[in-house]
């Protein structure tokens, strides 16, 4: 089987990195058995990026490795340690790259050199207990997931960037117009389809340079799957012009200039789109006494259709400089026209599913399905083993006005509501007004346990009340032992022998 050397479209598929897990964490350390939540944040996965590098001029390399995947980002840790961030994924495509769904929906048009097209997204980190402590909910059991990367199919589509377009019959001079015009070296022979591939070269005339590009094995019947010209007609959509090369001094029978000019048109019309492109006629292989009495013939006539016709003779290099200095002209009125392409950074951002509003709520055979990018986001964040962070998340549904909104359309307890797509929503029993979680939380997501004082903190509260009402002799410690005895004041004189704190090595007063 061949290897193929130059691929001009190809389908790859892209997946972002996910995020890292954020992390529930306590600080521990002596004598502070509850240092507080030190969890820290997950980090950001890795994002595919398509850039244009003037070097790569095909896409055989995605051919031979049609999957590409980003760097995942790093899970949080404990003592405020957050997670790394995922490698990004930089894809180089040619220039002329064009972007496009399999449905055949159009992302981008990747031309000009360091152009760059984020085309699938990292998946967020998710937080640590840490970033989500509040005055309510001081100590988080819980933290959230990282979100998974974008993944899709795209559909990459060379077409050259060249200034003019060749086309023509098989044979008829192409290639070597291309090799006596420029520094190109394509393959050329004396049998048709010789030129499988596109060439490009490189045109200097004058003050001006510019490319020029050829579609290899143009024929009658292409646009039924005869030949490949149909195949690379897509190398002269951004042409400024185009250039026919009718073979004058060919052999086969029936053949004559104006037939091949307007079988190549008719072809150019199936294809559509390059009806607006000015045309120069290039009567080639006039060096051959036969090909140049046939040019004599057919100017005139190709003349007479409002073309403009130049021999020449890719051999010899007869009419080769007033043709490139024609080509030159056609092209800086082209570029007066057209604006400077200058690189630029695009980020394809998928369309809100609900239409812009925060999320959608809509009846269907299965259930209640919320639909909305803040919904279906926390809901792939959340840890669905853990009740409280199942609590956290009912809360923000409920601040949201999910619940609401479900109430008002007629969802009653126990139907069953769906957030996220179909292929792989979450299913929940609808349960209004009823808190989530553990039995510890008050509110849905919230921990009380440091709104509760401890016992030591409350005995200390209990002795400063009493201390404004102890006896003149009284320390701070006996206010302590009067408390531990709830029988009222103490029954023995401070210093003596029933003091429990009294020792005979005691200094007297």
């Amino acid at each position: 089987m061949a290897v193929p050397t130059f691929v001009d479209r190809v389908t790859l598929h892209v997946a972002a990195g996910r995020g890292g897990n954020g992390v529930a964490s306590v600080h521990r350390e002596k004598f502070k058995p509850l240092g507080g939540p030190d969890g820290g944040n997950g980090g950001p996965g890795g994002s595919v990026i398509l850039r244009v590098e003037p070097q790569v001029t095909t896409l055989v390399d995605y051919h031979h490795s049609p999957k590409r995947r980003a760097e995942h980002g790093g899970h949080g840790a404990g003592a405020h340690r957050n997670g790394g961030h995922g490698a990004d994924l930089v894809l180089p495509v040619p220039d002329g790259t064009v972007v496009s769904l399999r449905d055949g929906t159009v992302l981008a048009d990747l031309v000009g050199a360091g152009t760059e097209l984020v085309i699938a997204q990292g998946g967020r980190g998710g937080l640590g207990n840490a970033a989500l402590a509040s005055s309510k909910r001081k100590a988080p059991g819980f933290a959230l997931l990282g979100e998974p990367g974008e993944e899709l199919d795209i559909v990459l589509e060379l077409k050259v960037v060249a200034d003019i377009g060749l086309v023509g019959f098989p044979s008829a001079g192409k290639s070597s117009l291309i090799a006596a015009i420029s520094r190109a070296r394509p393959k050329i022979a004396d049998y048709p389809f010789t030129t499988l591939v596109p060439n490009l070269g490189v045109v200097t005339a004058g003050d001006t340079t510019f490319t020029v590009a050829d579609v290899p094995g143009l024929i009658e019947g292409a646009s039924e799957g005869r030949g490949l010209g149909h195949d690379f007609l897509r190398h002269i959509e951004r042409c400024a012009a185009i250039v026919h090369v009718v073979d004058t001094a060919t052999i086969e029978p029936g053949r004559n200039p104006l037939d091949d000019l307007d079988v190549i048109e008719n072809e150019l019309a199936r294809y559509g789109g390059l009806e607006d492109r000015p045309r120069l006629v290039a009567l080639n292989k006039t060096d051959v006494p036969d090909g140049s009495d046939l040019a004599d013939i057919t100017i005139d006539d190709l003349r007479a259709r409002g073309l403009r016709v130049i021999p020449v003779s890719a051999a010899s290099g007869a009419g080769l400089r007033e043709l490139t200095f024609a080509m030159a002209g056609i092209v800086e009125a082209a570029r007066a026209e057209k604006p400077v392409v200058q690189g630029e950074r695009i980020v394809i951002r998928p369309a809100a599913v609900d239409g812009g509003d925060d999320f959608t709520v809509t009846a269907t055979n299965e259930g209640w399905r919320v639909r909305g990018t803040k919904p279906e986001r926390w809901v792939r964040q959340t840890d669905f083993s853990n009740d409280e962070a199942v609590g956290f998340l009912a809360d923000r549904l409920n601040r949201l006005g999910v619940e609401e909104r479900l109430v008002k359309l007629g969802a009653e307890e126990g139907d069953t509501v769906l957030i996220g797509h179909p292929d792989n929503a979450v299913v929940f029993d609808f349960k209004p007004g009823i808190e989530a979680g553990a039995e510890m939380l008050g509110r849905r997501g919230e921990d009380q346990r440091f709104d509760e004082s401890r016992p030591a903190a409350r005995r200390r509260r209990a002795i400063d009340e009493l201390m404004d009402e102890r006896d003149e002799n009284e320390t701070r410690a006996d206010v302590a032992r009067r408390l531990d005895r709830p029988g009222g004041p103490t029954s023995y004189e401070i210093g003596s022998a029933d003091d429990p704190d009294w020792a005979e090595d005691d200094p007297g007063e």
